[in-house]
């Protein structure tokens, strides 16, 4: 996005936001040199949901260049290169949706199970067939129709939901999967259920209580022109209500040593500006300076520069 803060600060579009030393090795892959993601891996595998975060980020980058085969020519072994060969994998197979899937698809599980049968305790791979169950619509595999732990909610890849939590209990991304896998379902309702089972025991401070706002996000772009006016964030008490509760989170989270990710506080600053509540929006957004996420405003109108322009000088011009 071409635009700044009212503060005059340029805003800055990067997978690994304000983690820099995340910054670097994703710089380093870009330029075919892998040196810094195994460097950076290596001490990052002793928090699991930093080792998520950044092997998400590190394969997303790695699908899209060739330097995991110079690495794997380099150093077959070497420590966290199996994670990013599977993550690389199932973001390949992400991108290519339901066009070529089943080839993609079966080469993304293989590299799941390789991963999984390779580093003991490491959630990725498990993160990795969560992800993949969405390219399922029709759960046509097993794994993808297990009986869910709440009666209220419809069958899916509960147990691969599961396993991932074995090894981190409350993940973002185990999460985000699972939410994701029931809406291109269509399933909003067991998403809204999903929700409301699993939230109210998350750890006050996380970023999984930013969640709300995704479906809600969610529920307005799927929605017809005539059903949005029932969906607008400022008509909506409940909405405003999800809003705060996710703000009162991020507080908790942001006064102590962790942040959100940048895609959480891009949202939420987005929902407390949707709900006018323009100097807690503000107070986000200045947390997230100087970078910011695409999402939610490319979601929400075809012109999502305008859109966090306005929701920008709205915010800080509140504060003055």
């Amino acid at each position: 996005m071409d635009t700044s803060y009212s503060t005059g600060g340029q805003l800055v579009q990067h997978p690994a936001g304000h983690d820099g030393e995340l910054r670097w090795a994703v710089e380093e892959l870009r330029a075919g040199r892998w040196l810094a993601a195994r460097t950076l891996l290596a001490g990052s595998w002793g928090d699991r949901s930093l080792w998520t975060s950044r092997t998400q980020t590190l394969g997303a980058v790695a699908a899209r260049t060739d330097v995991l085969q110079y690495w794997a020519a380099e150093e077959p072994k070497g420590f966290g290169l199996v994670t990013l060969q599977a993550r690389a994998a199932v973001e390949v197979a992400l991108m290519a949706g339901q066009r070529d899937a089943s080839a993609r698809e079966g080469a993304a599980r293989a590299w799941c199970w390789r991963a999984a049968s390779t580093v003991a305790d490491d959630p990725v791979p498990w993160m990795g067939l969560l992800a993949l169950a969405q390219l399922d619509v029709a759960q046509a595999r097993p794994e993808h129709r297990v009986e869910a732990p709440d009666r209220m909610l419809l069958p899916g890849p509960w147990g691969l939901l599961d396993q991932a939590r074995r090894a981190d209990p409350w993940n973002r991304e185990a999460f985000h999967r699972m939410l994701r896998v029931l809406l291109v379902r269509g399933e909003g309702g067991s998403a809204t259920e999903f929700l409301a089972a699993y939230l109210p025991a998350a750890p006050t401070g996380s970023p999984l209580h930013a969640l709300p706002l995704y479906l809600h996000v969610e529920r307005y772009r799927r929605a017809g022109r005539t059903e949005r006016a029932a969906l607008q964030w400022t008509n909506d008490e409940g909405v405003r209500s999800t809003v705060l509760r996710a703000y009162e989170h991020w507080q908790a989270r942001h006064s102590g040593v962790g942040r959100w990710p940048v895609v959480d506080e891009s949202h939420l600053a987005h929902g407390l500006w949707a709900t006018r509540q323009p100097r807690q929006a503000a107070e986000v957004f200045a947390a997230l300076d100087p970078f910011v996420s695409s999402q939610p405003w490319m979601r929400l109108s075809d012109r999502p520069d305008d859109l966090i322009r306005q929701a920008l000088a709205q915010s800080f011009a509140a504060t003055r």
